[in-house]
């Protein structure tokens, strides 16, 4: 998923499910705002990710509100990325 090393990958889903290869964080999403490993400029890209796309879309709005400008919702999740045809990785992180 991360083409981009400038975009920090943000998997908010809970609890833990899997991840895409390249994610940079796992955060509760309704924590969002409390990650510390937000990027300071708020115009730095910040893609994120949840199972279906409910939780992503409660995390980008609640950026969007903190004044964060360029925010990627992965439409449809980890769903939509496994029906695609490709992977999770299941070992979680430690």
């Amino acid at each position: 998923m991360q083409e981009n090393p400038e975009v920090d990958v943000i998997n908010v889903h809970v609890p833990y499910e899997g991840h895409i290869d390249g994610t940079d964080a796992f955060v509760d999403f309704e924590r969002i705002l409390e990650y510390g490993g937000l990027p300071e400029n708020r115009s730095v890209p910040v893609a994120l990710y949840c199972r279906s796309g409910s939780m992503s879309g409660t995390a980008a709005q609640d950026l969007a509100e903190a004044g964060f400008t360029n925010i990627v919702d992965l439409n449809g999740g980890m769903n939509a990325w496994t029906s695609s045809g490709r992977e999770l990785l299941l070992d979680e992180p430690t």
